[in-house]
């Protein structure tokens, strides 16, 4: 891990670390510092703040106690030297790419990406001449490389590699991309004093179930809206990482203003005290809904991690990537959009709403919804046909969930 914790584990540091009630009245959790501006003791210490970023608290703009406690928290379980708290997942996305990637350079990134994502690869970026290159978790090395390699042949005499921007597991599909194989092909790009950065967005398994830091990674990001934060009540993005990789991101951050509130920040420090509870009973219900659905006969198709076949590519990767099988699942019907339709207007306990991760269990459309803005040849291609729910399964009763979902079923 980034600190030195002593033997304590995660779960028991969520209750305590990074806080000292002495410094709050013996207040056992943490306040929320309700400010816009902290007071100097002096001119030369407001001096020093503005010299010495991080030194002491100057704007909640730019560091506020709320966020250090949960940045302090939420690194413990990735075991990264730093983090950084934003007000969206959207906004640690887009901030780390802005500052990172540079016109000319080559920005691979995984196929598909949730909608917004997908936007910022391949509409806006490339307003800017940042070129991007879709690779899928079924290529291999050399395949990827070659792509890389014909991007840099079509761009400038100084095109780069950049970075490498894997959302793994891929939404909606649940595609695995092999870490430790991308992060060989950032290393042979390297050049001196410049080396592309391999992001990781790990929102679907969280840090429960998978620790990209481990396998390569420079950078981890999650929308903490979903398992994090967990309890569908807040929107707020995370960045981990070395410290020399995410100075610049911090630096940027403060200067658009993508950083998360204090009252975020708190209810961020709230959830991580149950987080691990909260997903051991999701990944248990998880397994039992899966269960039930592979072999009911409405069910065309269904993906769920716990559920790889033995043998195959992505099996071999979750075996030696991931923790755990995660809380999500999709299933595709036979009828297309009006049978999918007719599943999800019929669900009950099941909430019919986008977002994932928390305590409840939701069911969405990604064609017509998460990844509307997807081109429609793009989707077809990957999978993401008009019959696919995508399933995230919360910490209800598993034989509610399941009752619920067989009256679905009856509908389609």
């Amino acid at each position: 891990m980034g600190d030195d914790m002593g033997g304590v584990r995660p779960e028991s540091l969520m209750m305590s670390h990074g806080h000292d009630p002495h410094q709050t009245e013996g207040s056992v959790k943490v306040p929320i510092y309700q400010t816009s501006t902290f007071e100097f003791a002096s001119a030369a210490e407001g001096k020093h703040f503005f010299a010495a970023k991080g030194a002491g608290y100057i704007y909640s703009r730019l560091d506020n106690p709320n966020l250090r406690v949960a940045e302090a928290r939420l690194r413990v379980w990735d075991g990264a030297e730093e983090c950084l708290l934003f007000g969206s997942g959207m906004s640690a996305i887009s901030t780390t790419l802005l500052a990172t990637l540079r016109p000319g350079d080559i920005f691979v990134h995984s196929h598909p990406l949730y909608g917004c994502t997908d936007f910022l690869a391949t509409t806006f970026l490339p307003e800017f001449g940042i070129m991007p290159v879709a690779v899928t978790g079924d290529m291999h090395e050399s395949a990827v490389e070659a792509a890389v390699e014909a991007a840099m042949a079509a761009g400038t005499s100084d095109a780069r590699l950049g970075m490498i921007l894997l959302e793994t597991p891929a939404n909606p599909t649940l595609d695995l991309f092999d870490l430790e194989m991308y992060a060989a092909i950032v290393e042979r790009h390297g050049r001196p004093g410049s080396r592309p950065l391999l992001a990781v967005d790990n929102t679907f398994l969280g840090p429960m179930w998978q620790r990209p830091l481990e396998h390569g990674a420079d950078i981890v990001i999650y929308s903490a809206t979903k398992y994090i934060g967990g309890h569908s009540d807040l929107v707020a993005g995370a960045v981990l990482g070395d410290r020399g990789v995410l100075e610049p991101i911090g630096h940027l951050r403060a200067d658009l203003g993508t950083t998360a509130s204090p009252e975020v920040a708190w209810l961020i420090t709230r959830s991580l005290e149950t987080l691990q509870v909260r997903t051991d009973k999701q990944l248990e219900n998880a397994a039992r809904v899966a269960g039930f659905l592979r072999d009911h006969p409405k069910v065309r198709r269904l993906r769920y991690l716990g559920l790889l076949e033995p043998g195959t590519r992505a099996h071999d990767v979750f075996k030696h990537q991931c923790l755990a099988a995660g809380a999500l699942i999709t299933v595709e019907f036979d009828g297309g959009e009006a049978a999918a339709f007719r599943f999800l207007d019929s669900l009950g306990l099941i909430k019919l709403a986008v977002s994932l991760g928390s305590t409840e269990s939701l069911a969405e459309h990604p064609g017509s919804m998460t990844h509307a803005g997807v081109d429609e040849d793009v989707k077809r291609r990957l999978g993401i046909t008009p019959g696919l729910v995508r399933l995230s399964i919360g910490v209800e009763a598993a034989d509610d969930l399941i009752a619920d979902l067989a009256a679905a079923l009856d509908a389609v």
